[in-house]
Order: C-alpha cells, then structure tokens, then sequence
C-alpha cells in the first residue's frame, strides 16, 4: 500500500484542492522577507502516524550535529527505515508534485534533490536546537542552486509550548514569525541569500521528527551568480555569538570555496 505512487497522489490532490490559498500564502507571507505556505493535514492522520512510528528503528544511522550552530540529529540513508519513509520522501520528489509546486510559486524548471545531499530526515529532542542561517546556495555538485525547502512535520501533539518549532526571520533577524512544528503539517519556503530560518530549542521529553527536501534550479534566487555554505548567526540577545559566527561563516566559506575550486568530493555519505 505505501509506496511514492500512494503518496504522490495524495500530495498533489490536496496541492491542487488548494492551490488559490496556497499562492496566496506564497505571494503575501507574514512577518517576514521570506515567501512560504503551509498545508496542514497533508495525508491521513492514520498515514502521517504510520511514518511517525517508524522513524523509531535501531537500524537507523544518524549523523549527530552539536555546535553552537545547531544540536540535532539527521539522516540520508533512509533505507534502514521501514518502506514507508523511503515511499514519503520520495513522493515530494515526483515531478508531478514539483510542477504543481512550481505553478504554485512561480518558479520554472524546479529539480529534484534525488541524492538527498541536502534532505533526508531529522530528529530534534529535548535541548536540541537550529540557530538562525540561510541554507547552502547549492547542490553537492556546485552546478544547481537551491531554491525550495519542503518540511513534513509528523510527531503527535506538537504544540508551541513544547519547542521545536520552525522560525522564519525579518530582513534584521530580529523577530521571528513562528509555525508550529504541527503533526501532519507541510511547510514550503524559499531559500536564497537572505531567507533565514531556524528551529527554537525543544523544551520537552518528546522528539520532533521531521521529513525534508530540496528542490533546485540552474537559474540563481536573484538571477545573479553567488555560492555561499549554510551561514549562521545568532539569535536577538546571543550578540556574542553573533560576532562569533560571522567569523565562523567566513572561515567555512573559505575553506569550502578552495574544495569547490579543486573539485573535491563532497563527503557527506549520501543515499545511493
């Protein structure tokens, strides 16, 4: 029964039921530079509940992230999981959805992240965080930009008290437009030079479990040329560690720029 055809149709059923509110979300977004929209109750509670319990396999491998910069856990080799996280992470990446996406945003000859260099799913418990950043500007081979991240939300009874909760920033990264990690919720936002977006420290003995994608394209945010790695700051009052990151931010770039330049391999152990 679960596969990415089950799935796909589900997607872009409930895609094209509300395509007017959807473009007018994307068109007119709330509190913040960056253009979104949100479908809540994407599948069946009974479906999204389903990948919910399977994310809970000791076969699993996750790559733990701890730094100033975030505290999560995330995983490509999707695999190990039970079929049915394979089956959901591939629907978004059917092209039936993206063109209906694309119609949606506006955005032309949008691609797939079929390697998951940068999606895949993650896992965020209690004291885990994502401080403020804009996303890597590319794909792991440095010839498509980055252009939409599609977040699938599917932990039970997650509310704003518990944390864990998906943030999108004003131009001066001040104040935070707030979407709650919602159960079955998809949010759909832009990523380009100046898109930031962090996730708030989960403050319950829960995990917030999440599926994300990519989508990509050749032309650039702003038509204009630019690469740049995932670029963090800090929050309001970490004035510190704001300082702190651009200094952080410069050094990756760099270093990053000089193993672009000498065509290095990417290392993250992508899905095969």
């Amino acid at each position: 029964m679960y596969n990415k055809n089950y799935f796909s149709e589900l997607i872009l059923s409930k895609l094209e039921l509300q395509k007017k509110n959807l473009i007018n979300q994307w068109n007119n977004p709330e509190k913040t530079r960056t253009k979104y929209f949100v479908i809540d109750n994407l599948l069946s509670a009974e479906d999204c509940l389903e990948i919910y319990k399977s994310f809970n396999n000791k076969k699993a491998i996750w790559k733990i992230r701890k730094s100033f910069r975030e505290s999560k856990r995330t995983t490509a080799k999707i695999e190990y999981f039970n079929k049915i996280i394979p089956a959901i992470s591939d629907a978004f990446q059917e092209k039936k959805v993206i063109n209906s996406i694309s119609k949606i945003t506006k955005i032309d000859e949008l691609e797939a992240d079929n390697s998951l260099y940068a999606s895949g799913i993650s896992a965020m418990s209690k004291g885990d965080f994502l401080n403020p950043h804009i996303d890597n500007s590319h794909d792991s081979n440095k010839q498509r930009f980055r252009r939409l991240n599609l977040l699938y939300y599917v932990s039970p009874n997650w509310n704003e008290e518990k944390g864990g909760n998906f943030e999108l920033w004003d131009e001066k990264i001040l104040k935070p437009n707030v979407i709650i990690s919602k159960f079955n919720r998809l949010v759909v936002m832009e990523t380009g030079p100046q898109t930031y977006h962090s996730v708030n420290p989960v403050l319950v003995d829960s995990t917030r479990y999440c599926v994300s994608n990519y989508y990509f394209t050749k032309k650039s945010f702003n038509g204009k040329k630019y690469y740049h790695v995932t670029s963090f700051t800090g929050r309001p009052d970490q004035k510190i560690l704001r300082f702190y990151a651009l200094i952080d931010n410069l050094i990756r770039h760099v270093a990053s720029n000089y193993l672009r330049l000498k065509r290095l391999d990417n290392k993250k152990i992508l899905r095969k």
